[in-house]
């Protein structure tokens, strides 16, 4: 018989209780449940529970992680193919497995390629029960390839003539989004007359002059990298000459009468017609023979595009887009055929059968053409597996019959066509297992009188248990006739009465065992309203009060809520909830409207409502409002030990509605003139039953409120004096700390006056080790908060207890609390000290823990004291310093970061404690490996000649190591800052200076220096020279500034502009305006640029020492850095980020990277552009 779980009846909870639900009964499957405490002993083939998608696109730039999970008990282990072999991870140092699971990790981040791992994989998770396989994995690496150079001709067309400018991206992985914006990143404006269509290109129905533009662009984003690319701009000219004749509509897209499309079931149907006329044409769709699907039919781009969302077969047929226009229309029809990828109709379901049942695995599937279904066991095609005679193959079914344990095995599905494939794992598990009941024993169930009831009896067995319920300890088993036995075992008692209350037995029997559990009913009253809220109409400014009395059964606590219009109540202190009562005082025209009163208990809920109306009151005298007058009468009557009852005669309450009144007293005898808070009741009350303490001599006094204050205070009532007592508690905060070796110091927070109930206060300290037989020793002490127990042992645990007393008699009991006595310095060192170099920075030390009793006190942790060793000489010139790592806890092991490389270090360790460390572990020595070495300390250029240059250095400040060689890189700047040739030079590592030859004179130099050691080379210094300039030249050149013609002509030339300047100011001062003036005056000159407020300097020069103009908006940094110049079409002013990114709509957003400073070292090319800098520059 074939074990199932049966689906279970849909009911109510019948309680708060959590129920464990293993239903064993399913129709198709039985998944065995792993929870080690119910079937910890049970074995269950693997089934795959995680895996990457079919077609796995990765960044190459990212590590792969191609997932792979399964369960199964024993857990399995996992195995991958690779193109259909064996893939052997362990002899690819960059490929490692996830512990305890299939997932693999493959580092390309450190080295190595994403093509490298590109393929087809398969995961196999395998234990002893059987093997499941997964998917077919595709990995492959996204692509963002450039586009292809090409040179674009101008555009030139006559108003109203239609025109297509293609886009034609570069084809990526996957495929990029296309998107039209202009030189400013803003996106295209489009409408009925031009749009893009679905393969990237812009379409116009007909120009207009307003579309001539030098810089239509069509751009390509390519998610998965991030990147963008930039197609050449496209000049389009649209001479505003005679308009176009106008024409009727022919399609620019798709061509001819007629074309086919094919779609995928369950895909988006995506029908494109783009129309060309004068005027714009307007686009409609039908469908023939049929009407287009209400719910998933969208239209977009200006309905040239008609969307059917989740496709199906039905969807077939013949679709016709119209264009029109006023001079006509013209017809283009569609014929769209649905094809379909497999898809389940049933897939094949894991079974748990016991040894001899028989069973069938069923897999159907479906598709467009029909798939074809094949078989596998344990990942192995069935005609070439092992034989299993119990087993029998009947197309899509396989027939299970006799079967034994040797039949469990995982069995694939794989139903293909052209389009596409299915794979599903299902299992055949066979079992034999007695009975086990899985819902918890001795579960209480609460139900509601008159409402339905269901046990649980969750259970497991192979084969398949029968259930069977009784009541009470004799009693038969239960039947149909009055209650209702569910397949997955829960017994259901439609009408539950008082009598149903028992106790309930769950019995569950197979051939191989019996297994029994017992579950208790109890049948509570239901929550009744007795009283309802009723209707009422107040005036405005009044007071209003609804009652709701509640009945409930007697061992439930009702929660009783008040609701406005369903909603909760206004936080308005004019509301008050009492007991059955909810007033509202001061009622406005807010107020109205519906209020509930809802009762609910953990079972059950009730509610009753009823409507406010406000109306407006009677015309009268503007009151004057304010706080009430002060209480006054006040007596106190039915005197006893510990209560009194508290009278008072309300005062006026100016206006406004006394909401409460606040209640205080004077405990004359403790704390004479100070007034605590008592009590607070309802603006409607004027008694009060006050709780007293014993020993008080009680005198009170009450404050009422209203809405506009609180009142002066009343005057006090009589004295009460309580009589003594015992003290009704014992001091808080009792704690037992040692403050030396020998003592243990008991500390409490003393009782006040008032909590001590009567007179002679006193306290009995008690103590005695926690773990020996010692009797309790006490003392009474009065007035300290603590006291000293001197000898004691070293930090051993105490109990302690602090118990008040007076002269009426002891408090309650008092709870022990645990202490300890003095901590000591620990007595023993770390033993078996140990260091593992981790690399040159790092090392991770390890120790034995020292023996607890050693500790002496609250072991803290371990603390390392490290330092550098130095040579004889160095240690008596210079203190050592001494490092310091404290590892909290019993910890055995720590890491010690910040090492310098190739030194020699010692360590010891130390335990610690509350009261300090104990001694040292015998001293440590160890070595860090060489590092690289730092930045040379310092780099000169001295004796600059015509041809040479002297460069002069100091060593590393820290060599990490012993220095190999130098090295020198340098490379010449010319007059524009370009930087020339690169230059490598080597050094050897016991030279501080060399001599450059054969330079260029007067030639700007750029030196790059750094250090080696044998593992690698440190940073580089940088410094600039200029040799010197050829001294024949400059003896030829001649300072005219000392010529006698050249003073005179300066002077001829400061008299004329001195003269000028004299006729003038003349002039101006006479009203006339010089002819410069006038015409500066008619027309502003464009050319000239006001000065930037930045620098002070003008828009068209720079103020750099060379004097050289420089272009519009560029300027030379200071640090003499070369920078490349600003490009039109370049996206890299926008920003300094490195991930642009565009808006959905294409609009762009997000920054890209600035310029850096060209290195020396010279670039390779990239057949992929790696950022959107990269794409745009590209085409400057």
């Amino acid at each position: 018989m074939q074990l199932k779980i049966m689906p279970k009846k849909k009911h109510f909870s019948a309680g708060r209780v959590p129920l464990i639900l293993f239903l064993c009964q399913m129709i198709s499957a039985l998944d065995v449940p792993l929870d080690s405490k119910l079937l910890g002993d049970l074995v269950q083939p693997p089934t795959i529970t995680q895996q990457s998608p079919k077609d796995y696109i990765i960044d190459p730039r990212e590590n792969i992680v191609i997932q792979c999970e399964a369960k199964g008990k024993p857990p399995p282990s996992f195995s991958w193919t690779r193109n259909g072999t064996h893939f052997d991870i362990d002899k690819d140092p960059l490929v490692t497995m996830k512990p305890g699971s299939g997932t693999l990790v493959i580092n390309i981040m450190s080295e190595g390629k994403a093509e490298t791992y590109e393929g087809v994989y398969q995961c196999t998770a395998r234990n002893e029960r059987g093997a499941a396989i997964s998917n077919n994995i595709v990995v492959r690496p996204s692509r963002s390839p450039l586009w292809t150079k090409e040179r674009l001709e101008p555009i030139t067309l006559r108003n109203g003539q239609s025109l297509v400018l293609p886009c034609r991206p570069p084809i990526g992985l996957p495929p990029a989004i296309i998107f039209w914006m202009d030189n400013s990143f803003q996106r295209l404006p489009q409408s009925e007359r031009v749009s893009q269509g679905l393969n990237g290109d812009l379409y116009f129905s007909n120009v207009l002059p307003e579309d001539t533009r030098e810089d239509y662009i069509c751009y390509a984003r390519f998610n998965h990298t991030q990147t963008i690319q930039q197609k050449q701009p496209i000049s389009l000219k649209v001479i505003s000459a005679k308009p176009s004749k106008e024409r009727p509509p022919t399609f620019l897209t798709p061509e001819g009468n007629e074309s086919l499309k094919e779609e995928l079931r369950g895909n988006v149907l995506s029908l494109e017609c783009i129309a060309e006329g004068l005027p714009t044409p307007i686009i409609y769709w039908i469908k023939e023979d049929g009407t287009l699907p209400v719910n998933r039919t969208f239209y977009q781009n200006f309905k040239k595009t008609l969307q059917i969302t989740q496709v199906s077969e039905a969807d077939s047929g013949n679709y016709q887009c119209i264009a029109k226009n006023t001079l006509g229309a013209v017809h283009h029809t569609i014929s769209v055929t649905v094809k379909a990828a497999p898809y389940w109709i049933s897939a094949p379901q894991n079974l748990v059968l016991s040894p001899g049942e028989n069973g069938t695995l069923i897999c159907r599937a479906n598709g467009n053409p029909k798939p074809r279904i094949g078989w596998l066991t344990n990942g192995v095609p069935v005609e070439i597996a092992p034989d299993d005679p119990s087993r029998k193959i009947d197309g899509d079914t396989i027939i299970f019959s006799n079967v034994q344990e040797r039949s469990s095995a995982v069995y694939q599905c794989n139903a293909s066509n052209e389009y596409g494939y299915l794979l599903a794992n299902a299992f055949v598990n066979v079992l034999a297992e007695p009975p086990r009941i899985l819902t918890s024993a001795n579960i209480l169930y609460q139900v509601i009188a008159n409402r339905p009831a269901l046990l649980d009896c969750a259970f497991f067995g192979s084969p398949l248990p029968t259930i069977e319920w009784f009541k009470g300890t004799k009693g038969s088993a239960l039947h149909e006739d009055i209650y209702v036995l569910h397949d997955n075992g829960t017994l259901e008692i439609p009408v539950a009465q008082k009598d149903s209350t028992g106790t309930y037995t769950c019995v569950a029997r197979n051939k191989l065992g019996m297994a029994k559990n017992e579950v208790h009913l109890e049948i509570k009253d239901p929550t009744r309203i007795i009283k309802q809220p009723e209707y009422a109409v107040v005036q405005r400014g009044s007071k209003v009060s609804f009652e709701c009395k509640v009945k409930h059964d007697n061992t439930l606590i009702p929660t009783i809520m008040w609701l406005k219009d369903n909603g909760e109540l206004p936080n308005d202190e004019r509301f008050s909830v009492d007991k059955d009562h909810l007033v509202v005082t001061d009622v406005s025209d807010d107020d109205g409207g519906m209020y509930t009163c809802a009762a609910n208990t953990t079972l059950d809920s009730v509610s009753a409502s009823a409507v406010l109306r406000v109306v407006a009151p009677t015309p009268t005298p503007a009151p004057v409002y304010d706080v009430p007058n002060p209480p006054f009468d006040l007596e106190l009557t039915n005197q006893l030990d510990k209560s009194v009852q508290l009278t008072w005669t309300p005062g006026d309450d100016n206006n406004s509605p006394i909401t409460k009144f606040i209640i205080e007293y004077e405990d004359a005898m403790h704390e004479a003139g100070i007034w605590h808070h008592q009590a607070e009741v309802s603006g409607t009350q004027t008694t009060a039953q006050l709780t007293l303490s014993p020993y008080v001599n009680y005198s009170f006094r009450v404050m009422a409120e209203n809405s506009i204050g609180r009142s002066v205070p009343s005057e006090a009532s009589e004295q009460y004096l309580t009589k003594a007592a015992e003290p009704d508690q014992n001091p808080m905060t009792v704690e037992g700390l040692g403050t030396e070796p020998d003592n243990l110091v008991i500390t409490w927070k003393p009782l006040n006056g008032f909590e001590s109930n009567g007179p002679g206060l006193q306290y009995k300290v008690s103590w005695r080790q926690k773990d020996g037989d010692d009797e309790w020793t006490s003392v009474v002490v009065a007035n300290v908060s603590k006291y000293i127990v001197s000898g004691t042992p070293t930090f051993v645990p105490y109990l302690i207890k602090v118990q008040a007393l007076n002269d009426v008699g002891f408090a309650p009991e008092p709870a022990a609390v645990m202490g300890h006595s003095g901590e000591d310095l620990p007595m023993v060192a770390p033993g078996n000290v140990r260091v593992n170099v981790v690399n040159s920075t790092l090392a991770e030390v390890h120790w034995d823990p020292v023996p607890l009793k050693s500790v002496r006190g609250h072991l803290q942790g371990y603390r390392i004291y490290y330092w550098k060793a130095q040579s004889s000489s160095k240690r008596n010139r210079r203190h050592i310093e001494k490092k310091i790592l404290t590892f909290q806890g019993n910890k055995t092991h720590g890491m010690l970061p910040g090492l310098q490389p190739y030194s020699h270090y010692v360590l010891n360790v130390r335990v610690v404690n509350g009261k300090g460390e104990g001694p040292a572990s015998t001293d440590r020595g160890f070595h860090t490996p060489e590092g690289v070495p730092s930045a040379p300390s310092s780099l000169k250029i001295v004796n600059p000649t015509l041809d040479s240059l002297t460069l002069e250095w100091d060593p590393p400040s820290h060599p990490n190591g012993v220095l190999t060689e130098y090295t020198l890189r340098y490379q010449p700047i010319n007059s524009t800052h370009e930087l020339g040739p690169l230059v490598d030079l080597k050094i050897p590592a016991n030279k501080t200076r060399w001599t450059l030859n054969h330079l260029n004179f007067s030639t700007r130099y750029k030196f790059y220096f750094y250090a080696q050691t044998s593992v690698g080379s440190g940073s580089q210094i940088t410094e600039e020279a200029i040799t010197t300039v050829d001294e024949a030249m400059a003896s030829r050149q001649v300072d005219i500034a000392t010529q006698g013609w050249f003073i005179g002509l300066m002077c001829a030339v400061a008299l004329l502009i001195l003269i000028l300047l004299i006729v003038c100011f003349i002039r101006r001062n006479k009203g006339g305006k010089y002819p410069v003036k006038e015409k500066e005056d008619a027309h502003a000159d464009p050319e000239i640029q006001p000065m930037k407020e930045d620098d002070g300097t003008f828009g068209e020069y720079s103020d750099a020492e060379d004097h050289k103009p420089l272009k519009k908006g560029s300027r030379t940094p200071s640090d003499r850095t070369v920078k490349k110049e600003d490009s039109d079409d370049s996206l890299v002013d926008y920003g300094e980020g490195v991930n642009g990114q565009f808006n959905e709509d294409g609009s762009f957003i997000g920054q890209y990277s600035g310029k850096k400073e060209k290195e020396p070292a010279e670039g390779n090319e990239s057949s992929e552009a790696p950022s959107p800098v990269n794409a745009m520059n590209s085409f400057v």
